[in-house]
């Protein structure tokens, strides 16, 4: 029987990879309870693995039918888009329930921490030293990214490989750094409502650079291996809309929390 590709749905293969993403979404959190309770990683560590294996074979068969069996179709290109705005938008109101939680804190703080903002005895950071750096380095990033979707725009090839390879450079500088913000910090998650509020929201834009440092050097490897034209690309364009939004996220960050909070 042969197949015809030419239809207005987006049909996927039968695939085992949502089975044991779950399966590992589930052993990773049944790791965690048994590691804070009895200090325990094995299942941890075992979670992960599956997780990660899955992300790499499902991320793998994605590209196979982008790139060479033809299956994203413009229907199916723009159903794709779509997720990713709607996933985006979800992530937004993720990182609102943290801002909403800082704000009802420091507007009016109550007397058990103080009634000041910051709350007595935290030592906050100074936002003009690693925090203003961070902020530079993230919109120097989104300058190159943006940078290299020109580049992928105009065929041009060494340059998109260059710009590309500079916003991955940038992402892990930002995470080293505030890896070591975190190391140097005066007060943890366990100091009152501000420390829970910081580091939840920091924390959490961390791990979401970290994600889109994985997924722009995702899109590295592909352009490397000629995966993407023109007109062609939705899988670079994905990537820069996170890395655009993760942008956006850590100004209102440090604005609101870094520079205002203090």
């Amino acid at each position: 029987m042969t197949m015809n590709n030419n239809h207005p749905f987006h049909l996927v293969d039968y695939s085992p990879w949502p089975l044991t993403g779950a399966i590992g979404v589930m052993t990773l959190v049944t790791g965690m309870i048994k590691w804070f309770l009895e200090f325990n990683m094995y299942l941890l560590i075992l979670g992960y693995m599956i997780v990660i294996l899955t992300m790499y074979q499902w991320w793998r068969d994605i590209c196979r039918e982008g790139t060479f069996q033809g299956k994203h179709t413009i229907k199916v290109s723009k159903g794709l888009r779509w997720g990713m705005i709607l996933f985006i938008i979800s992530e937004i109101f993720f990182f609102l329930s943290f801002f909403w939680a800082f704000f009802h804190s420091s507007l009016s703080p109550n007397i058990e921490i103080g009634a000041m903002w910051p709350p007595m005895n935290i030592v906050t950071f100074n936002p003009f030293q690693i925090p203003l750096l961070n902020t530079i380095i993230l919109i120097t990033s989104g300058v190159t990214v943006t940078w290299a979707h020109h580049a992928i725009m105009e065929n041009n090839y060494s340059q998109t490989v260059q710009s590309l390879f500079f916003t991955i450079i940038l992402g892990i500088y930002f995470t080293i750094l505030q890896a070591y913000e975190y190391l140097e910090a005066s007060f943890t998650i366990a100091d009152c409502v501000y420390g829970s509020t910081f580091f939840m929201a920091t924390g959490f834009h961390g791990l979401h650079v970290i994600i889109g440092t994985i997924f722009l050097s995702i899109c590295f490897i592909r352009h490397l291996n000629y995966h993407f034209s023109n007109k062609h690309h939705f899988g670079f364009e994905a990537a820069a809309w996170y890395w655009h939004f993760v942008d956006v996220v850590w100004l209102f960050l440090y604005i609101s929390i870094y520079w205002w909070g203090n």
